[in-house]
């Protein structure tokens, strides 16, 4: 391929053929060339055998002196289409330009491979094409109305030599331009243009040949677009060598003017504005120029838009052709005049407002006796107003009960005075708004509360709903003329101003009802005085001094202000020292009464004395608490927390303030031992599977005590981390009376706690693992006889913790299997021998011959 590659020039296959007088371009083109993109031409011409040269490219001294002329006034010319490509253009061709035309290139390449020209014959013929209009008209300016038919005819013969064929195209000039309508090819096809394809389709434009090579375009129902001049386009076309189409020459001729009488449909008032139960008249007014006989169909519609589609519209009455009307109740459609038509509605409503309009069709005869539509319009959209009869009164709203405290209960009562011009079809409703009083001229909102539709179904708003719901607010209608609004317990949120707006119904003639008129009242200011609550709380020791074991006792007086039947409920707390382990914060909750004289025991965790503390309702305003047997642990701050309830909405109770009274200090004074607690152990580091032992020791100093005297509470705890810094778990505990009681373990190993002396206790952790290390220590409650028999609870002791390690015995832990291995290893190395020994004896034995050997001489090479 390489070496067959070489510039082509290429010209169209000839012979070309044009007529005389016309403009031919006969293209050239270049391929497959090296060099510059941008290729030269030369054209050079011959009749017979010698060339002449005509025009080139590149050369201007390339012309011969007998067409110098011709190329000077621009008759022949070169035209470029592409850097490889020109057009040879020779304007009004003439016979003496029939002849051979050579296109050449000059080499730009590095070496001469291909062709570098080619030659076209061209051929001029006679011009035979003559186009001409219909004879038979003698006027070419039509004048016709909507919806008629026309015919135009143009005539076209070609007496060419050669085998022609022709293009015939109907155009309609469009503005300044000419625009298809219909074609028939020179293949014999039909072609509408763009636009005309549903008309030619519906059969409303044809295209009909004719004797005397006439064309006939005919035109049925004409419209205001088919307006203007026509003219008959012809084109002959010739087959070239190649087997393609060539236009060789057009011609035009103008037929006629054609203007189209546009029919309206116009109705003749326009934005019209009537009153409630008039009667609304309106006329459908035809214009046309149609002077034979006609009938007009008639259509009246009704729409709450301007902008809506006629499918859309409501359909009120209708005359057909025949003069027929559809039969209505209050809507009468009458024949005014020939192209009049009268709509009349009777008896109008506010629904009746909206936009109307008519659609009209006009239908003329055919010869057949039958009636054929041939144009149809609509008008414009008519506004129609129809203005209520709003009737007349006035709103008046009172409040018939006001709050003076806070949950009192407030009614408001809307009514309706000055009723005039109200007939018996109008109906009354109500609506009730809600509005923040703000003080200077602050704008709010107002809020809606409810609403009733003409039905008189009530509609919630978002303020109060759920209040509505349960019955706190309620909406009524005393009687005919006034509706209520009552709130059960009146809120401070509720403050402000309420106002009612009453609206008017009015029920139309398909018994619905539409509001005609809205009056509000002016607004009623709900608010009350109020003063900040009260409440003062002192608490008194009743007896001064006593000792341990002994009764505490003490009353709390409340005082309130401002608090409408108020009631209290007691909270008794007390505030320890903040060496009580059992509550690190300081303050206990210890026994409450609520409102409703409810005692209930908070954290009081001795299960000793639960029945040891009560607390009472001496009167409705003083309360006394009582704690029997007290503990020297029950030293500390005691105080009532007073909360006084004021009596809320639905029965419920709702806080108003609270108080606190002044402190009450236990305070005991003893001379007792002093305890200590340490926790020791022999070895703190041991390994997995061993016991650990931990050791709680007590000491006692000061007063010395006799063993049955005291007694102890033990409890142990861990902490799974090197540092402190996690929740305690409990181990075990063993109380005052020998109890042990241990807490749930996940591992396998156990725990033992024993008492060993009356001041020691000790803590075993048998089979020890991993997860047993940590900080351990343990906490100690000791319990004191004192010299009238009773046990006093002393402050619990924590011991400082002591670090236990758990490790792994590395030789233990691989002693047995590495037996196990060694075992396992040695059996399988005898039972392998065996069965190799067992093989070779019995199984895999094979009986060898040897083979005799002969004993014989060797020859020598040579005799062999």
């Amino acid at each position: 391929l390489a070496f067959c590659r070489g510039r082509i020039v290429r010209v169209p296959k000839g012979p070309l053929i044009r007529v005389v007088g016309t403009e031919v371009a006969i293209p050239c083109s270049v391929s497959d060339y090296d060099g510059p993109s941008e290729q030269n031409f030369d054209w050079e011409f011959s009749r017979e055998t010698d060339y002449v040269r005509i025009v080139s490219t590149w050369d201007s001294t390339f012309t011969s002196e007998e067409y110098q002329k011709r190329v000077g006034r621009g008759d022949i010319k070169l035209r470029r289409s592409s850097n490889d490509a020109v057009e040879l253009v020779i304007r009004n061709i003439q016979p003496a330009d029939q002849g051979r035309y050579k296109c050449s290139t000059p080499s730009t390449d590095a070496t001469v491979q291909g062709n570098y020209d080619a030659e076209v014959q061209v051929k001029v013929i006679s011009d035979g094409l003559s186009v001409s209009g219909s004879k038979a008209r003698s006027s070419t300016s039509l004048r016709l109305s909507e919806g008629d038919s026309f015919k135009l005819r143009c005539s076209a013969i070609t007496t060419s030599p050669e085998h022609t064929h022709l293009h015939v195209t109907w155009q309609i000039k469009s503005g300044s331009s000419w625009q298809d309508i219909l074609s028939l090819t020179h293949e014999g096809k039909f072609q509408p243009g763009p636009g005309y394809e549903e008309h030619y389709r519906s059969g409303d434009v044809r295209l009909d040949t004719g004797a005397n090579d006439t064309y006939r375009l005919s035109v049925s129902q004409a419209s205001s677009a088919d307006g203007g001049a026509y003219r008959c386009l012809v084109s002959e076309w010739v087959r070239g060598a190649d087997g393609s189409w060539q236009k060789i020459q057009e011609k035009s001729v103008e037929i006629a003017t054609v203007s189209i009488q546009r029919t309206d449909v116009v109705i003749s008032t326009s934005n019209v504005s009537v009153t409630e139960r008039d009667s609304l008249d309106l006329t459908c007014n035809i214009t046309t120029d149609r002077s034979g006989i006609f009938q007009a169909e008639v259509m009246w519609y009704f729409s709450a838009s301007p902008d809506d589609a006629l499918s859309d519209a409501q359909l009120l009455l209708s005359m057909d052709h025949d003069s027929v009307v559809s039969d209505s109740t209050l809507i009468s459609l009458s024949h005014v005049d020939r192209n009049s038509y009268r709509l009349l509605v009777r008896d109008v409503d506010v629904e009746d407002s909206g936009y109307y309009f008519c659609e009209a069709a006009i239908w003329v005869p055919l010869h057949n006796g039958s009636w054929h539509k041939v144009v149809e319009r609509t008008s414009a959209p008519v506004s129609v107003v129809v203005t209520a009869l709003e009737p007349d009164y006035d709103v008046f709203l009172n409040a018939s009960k006001t709050p003076k405290f806070s949950d009192d209960p407030t009614e408001l009562n809307c009514r309706i005075t000055n009723v005039q011009d109200t007939e018996a079809n109008i109906r009354f409703t109500v609506s009730w708004y809600y509005r923040q009083h703000l003080p200077g001229d602050d704008v709010v909102t107002e809020e809606l509360l409810a609403s009733m539709d003409a039905d008189w179904t009530l509609l919630l708003g978002d303020r109060g709903r759920e209040r509505i719901q349960n019955g706190e607010i309620i909406f009524s209608k005393k009687s005919a003329d006034t509706f209520s609004l009552r709130i059960q317990w009146t809120s401070e949120s509720d403050r402000g101003d309420y106002f009612c707006v009453i609206s008017a119904w009015s029920r139309h003639r398909n018994n619905s009802w539409v509001k005609s008129r809205d009056v509000t009242s002016a607004p009623v200011y709900i608010f009350w005085a109020t003063q900040d609550y009260t409440l003062t709380v002192e608490a008194v020791k009743l007896k001064p001094f006593f000792v341990a074991g002994h009764t505490f006792e003490m009353t709390c007086k409340v005082s309130s202000k401002n608090i409408k039947t108020p009631r209290y409920s007691v909270l008794i707390t007390a505030e320890k020292p903040f060496t009580d382990q059992s509550n690190p914060n300081g303050t206990t909750r210890i026994i409450s009464l609520n409102q409703d004289s409810v005692v209930r025991l908070e954290d009081w965790t001795d299960q000793t004395r639960v029945d040891g503390v009560v607390l009472e309702k001496v009167q409705e305003n003083e309360f006394r608490y009582r704690m029997y047997q007290t503990q020297i642990s029950d030293a500390g701050l005691y105080r009532c927390v007073v909360t006084a309830w004021s009596p809320g909405g639905g029965g419920m109770w709702r806080e108003a303030v609270n108080g606190l009274s002044n402190p009450i200090q236990i305070d005991f004074q003893t001379s007792g031992p002093v305890f200590n607690v340490s926790v020791h152990s022999d070895s703190p580091t041991i390994y997995q599977g061993e016991v650990a032992d931990l050791l709680c020791i007590i000491t006692t100093e000061g007063m010395p005590l006799e063993p049955d005297d005291m007694s102890f509470d033990v409890s142990w705890f861990a902490v799974r981390s090197f540092a402190l810094d996690r929740e305690p778990v409990l181990l075990a505990s063993l109380d005052r009376r020998g109890i042990v009681t241990q807490s749930r373990r996940n591992g396998s190993s156990d725990l033992s706690l024993e008492r060993i002396s009356p001041l020691e206790f000790r803590l075993r952790v048998h089979g020890c693992e991993d997860h047993d290390f940590g900080n351990h220590y343990c906490v100690v409650t000791p319990w004191v006889r004192s010299a009238t028999g009773v046990w006093q609870r002393e402050p619990d002791i924590k011991a400082k913790p002591i670090f236990l390690s758990v490790k792994m015995d590395v030789l233990n832990a691989f002693k047995y299997p590495l037996l196990i291995g060694i075992g396992l290893a040695t059996v399988i190395g005898l039972l392998s021998c065996l069965i190799g020994y067992c093989s070779s004896r019995w199984c895999c034995k094979k009986e060898v011959q040897e083979t005799r050997r002969e004993r014989r001489r060797l020859m020598s090479m040579e005799m062999d």
